[in-house]
């Protein structure tokens, strides 16, 4: 029984090839578009990010061809994410996108809260505006939904509103704050220095912390409904394990 339990919370090797993408791949595409391309290619690096986010998400279904309903459910809940994002344009940096992000991670794997967040990010934009920071969003947001399946499989998160909140306002506090004003020095000024980026961060620390109380908000709010549907969801259909992401 504890073989089959410490066998279930093992990375699996399409999730460790999502890592190897996420973390190394999707960071140099970025500094690609920084250093060589002068943040003027932003589009083909958001589409590069989006290709590499369906790699590992395909090969879910190496095994068995993709029903259409388990798409759809991905891509209603990228559509929330955005149609969430949208609704609260009048209220600066507080959306629901993180929280939405972290439910499809948690519900669906690690792949599929990435390709969630990074889609989320791209499409919204054509609604509030491309640019070179479209790169850097569409990797915050689908970072905390990859971050959020693994730790979920490790039996580290849990489904319950205390867990998603925690976690929720720590991850757009430090992952998504963390990385998007590193992003912000990176396309004003070529030049690096540690005195810069901490103006950077203290400028844009109570941004993030408004981010950071929208995420637990959404989260307690909307976590406990939204996953027992999708729960209901997946029992009735036979979509997805709750263990291994999509696989059956």
């Amino acid at each position: 029984m504890q073989e089959k339990r410490a066998a279930s919370k093992r990375l699996s090797r399409r999730t460790m090839f999502a890592a190897l993408l996420i973390l190394i791949v999707i960071p140099a595409t970025i500094m690609l578009g920084i250093f060589v391309l002068d943040d003027r290619k932003y589009y083909f690096i958001s589409l590069l990010i989006v290709l590499y986010t369906m790699i590992p998400f395909v090969m879910v279904f190496e095994n068995r061809k993709p029903q259409a309903r388990e798409l759809i459910v991905i891509a209603v809940l990228a559509a929330i994410a955005v149609a969430g994002r949208g609704a609260f344009f009048m209220l600066p940096q507080f959306k629901p996108v993180v929280a939405i992000v972290i439910i499809a991670g948690v519900c669906f794997g690690a792949e599929a809260g990435f390709l969630v967040g990074a889609t989320a990010g791209f499409v919204s934009n054509f609604f509030f505006g491309q640019g070179p920071w479209t790169p850097w969003q569409m990797f915050c947001f689908g970072l905390i939904g990859f971050v959020a399946g693994i730790l979920f499989k490790k039996g580290l998160l849990k489904k319950t509103k205390l867990s998603l909140c925690v976690f929720g306002g720590l991850a757009t506090l430090v992952i998504y704050g963390g990385i998007i004003n590193l992003g912000s020095l990176l396309m004003v000024t070529p030049s690096f220095s540690w005195a810069a980026l901490l103006a950077t961060y203290a400028s844009g620390f109570w941004f993030d912390l408004v981010h950071a109380i929208a995420t637990v908000f959404f989260l307690f709010v909307i976590s406990g409904p939204m996953i027992e549907k999708l729960e209901r969801i997946k029992m009735k259909y036979g979509l997805m394990d709750s263990q291994d992401g999509m696989q059956r």
